[in-house]
């Protein structure tokens, strides 16, 4: 990849551990150990008198301390707050994420000199404030963030170059078409790739954001939590030292039931104790559901990309939690494959991340990039509006779910009322035709509108979905000569203020108050005037007009829409379509 001065510098920023990778010398991916010589950093931040500790010390702590204590943020990107107070402090998930960052870029620079940019991975079905949400803690810890990658195409990559199907120039020998199966600590990821010369495309892409390895410790302590009630009628649910020290027993006995078919659980509390013997058998039946989560998961995934098993070259295992036999078993029963563990679980996202990173930074060097990436949005990205002869809520979907990213979208709407002084187009992530379910993303508003403009003024909404995940969104009246403001009036995450005001409270250590009276946390689903003030709605008829402005080469030419059924709309759709570029 030539001479480079910035180091290829990978990070996969997971639930519970972190991992940190660059390229050496000879341009091989190598797991960079953090400050205590561990490969793995743990994803967890204790908030002490005089500042933070982020790492193994921070596990430590947490069983005497536990409101000091922050763990699992991932879960909670793009959300207003992380789920729990610490001593009183509502602290946004992408500051706890900046600590964790911020930890790993200290430890690598010990070792490879100063680390200012990285690409950081995320789980494929993050939504788009998710990603916002990273890309902001990575500003937050000092780290440009080259890129955002999913999780499943990193591990791709890293699999591919190391173990032999792809060439050192990273072109595959043969099509290869991979399942990439990633079970985290926090979250679950599968997606389904196609690897043909140097091309790297994500076919599809599904995941449970909320399901991982914590879950099966937490049927673990829920065993030991509904033992020691009945022996001494004590509920630990209610006390945090004793759910911390319970939740650290219960991922050890996990770790033991993977090696072996039988795992002792010791635990005491209040000078009460309790000991017990659990099989491996008994916790797969009591966890069966949550890996019957994963095989619908894959099922479904399968549907939506039309493909069997059998078409299918390989099945990749990623993330920790895979190392549960019951995973192999499953995964091997379902598919007639023989599942593909060459490269450690805990590594290969890092290291691929690494890898794409150099290939970045060569080409912004003028060297010629080796290979290239191509993902799927995961989630339908549409606008909310008005149906115009029932007036009830509809959503209009701009960009579908496993569209190839980059890609660009149009589409024809109108404002709902007679002198209407404004336009929201209001901007959503999956739900239902109703709205119902939506995840509200933002909106971008036109406004100054003449006050004697007509019902039904033509509104162009163009969408612009990079390959990051990222969106634009770009709005205007023609026939009004107005448009939209480009920033989008987000309706959780950071703003530029809180990230400069974070920013500097981070650069000089953060030490939080305590006892303060906690914020209200925001729900994203309860914020007013996003989905249900139709004083500046969009008028969305059923049979929308919309048109692809790009495809994965590039922008094309203004055309016709690729259905050629075309509708009385689309004249009017060539006519707005004649200024876009």
């Amino acid at each position: 990849m030539g001479q480079q001065t910035e180091p290829s510098v990978g990070i996969d920023l997971g639930t519970t551990f972190s991992v940190v990778a660059h390229l050496d010398r000879d341009g091989n991916p190598a797991t960079l150990a953090n400050n205590e010589g561990e490969l793995t950093t743990p994803s967890v931040v204790f908030f002490d008198k005089s500042g933070t500790i982020v790492g193994r010390e921070a596990i430590n702590a947490a069983e005497f301390e536990p409101d000091r204590v922050a763990r699992f943020a991932k879960r909670d990107m793009g959300e207003g707050f992380y789920h729990k107070s610490i001593l009183g402090n509502q602290l946004p998930p992408e500051v706890i994420q900046a600590l964790i960052l911020k930890k790993l870029r200290q430890d690598a620079e010990l070792r490879i000199g100063p680390v200012r940019e990285a690409v950081v991975t995320v789980l494929a079905y993050f939504n788009e404030p998710r990603r916002k949400a990273t890309q902001d803690a990575g500003r937050l810890s000092g780290i440009n963030v080259l890129d955002i990658i999913n999780e499943p195409t990193a591990a791709a990559i890293a699999y591919g170059v190391q173990q032999g199907f792809l060439s050192a120039a990273g072109e595959a020998h043969d099509r290869e078409r991979v399942l990439v199966y990633d079970l985290g600590g926090g979250t679950f990821d599968v997606t389904l790739m196609e690897i043909e010369g140097r091309h790297f495309n994500a076919i599809a892409t599904s995941g449970d954001v909320h399901l991982g390895g914590i879950d099966w410790d937490q049927r673990i302590t829920g065993i030991v939590s509904d033992r020691f009630r009945e022996e001494h009628s004590i509920d630990l649910s209610g006390d945090p030292v004793a759910s911390e020290s319970l939740l650290d027993e219960a991922n050890r006995v996990k770790h033991t039931l993977t090696a072996r078919n039988e795992a002792n659980i010791r635990f005491a509390h209040e000078g009460k104790r309790l000991q017990l013997n659990l099989t491996r058998g008994d916790f797969e039946k009591r966890t069966a559901g949550l890996l019957d989560r994963t095989r619908m998961t894959v099922k479904r995934l399968l549907k939506d990309a039309r493909m069997n098993w059998s078409d299918l070259t390989r099945l990749l295992l990623v993330g920790g939690s895979t190392r549960m036999p019951m995973v192999q078993a499953m995964l091997e029963q379902e598919s007639g494959l023989r599942v593909d563990r060459s490269l450690s679980p805990d590594e290969a996202v890092a290291h691929g991340a690494a890898i794409y990173a150099g290939m970045l930074i060569a080409g912004g060097s003028g060297v010629e990039q080796s290979f290239a990436v191509q993902n799927v949005s995961s989630h339908d990205l549409g606008v909310m509006g008005v149906e115009p002869t029932t007036k009830r809520p509809r959503r209009h979907i701009m960009i579908p779910r496993n569209s190839p990213l980059p890609c660009k979208r149009a589409s024809l709407f109108a404002t709902a009322k007679q002198g209407q002084k404004s336009v929201a187009v209001r901007i959503v992530e999956g739900g239902t035709d109703a709205g119902q379910g939506a995840t509200p993303i933002g909106k971008c508003v036109v406004e100054g509108l003449p006050s004697d403009l007509p019902q039904g003024t033509p509104v162009k909404v163009i969408f612009k979905y990079e390959t990051d995940g990222r969106l634009a969104v770009r709005a205007e009246l023609p026939t009004a000569s107005c448009d939209a403001q480009t920033m989008i009036k987000r309706a959780v995450g950071m703003s530029r203020e809180q990230l400069d005001a974070w920013s500097e409270r981070l650069a000089t250590g953060l030490v939080i108050e305590e006892n303060r009276v906690p914020d209200e946390p925001v729900d994203v689903d309860e914020i007013p005037h996003l989905l249900d003030d139709d004083e500046d709605a969009l008028a969305i008829d059923e049979d929308a007009p919309s048109i692809d402005l790009q495809t994965s080469a590039g922008e094309t030419e203004p055309g016709p829409p690729p259905s050629s059924d075309r509708g009385t709309g689309d004249e009017a759709l060539d006519d707005f379509l004649k200024g876009i570029g």
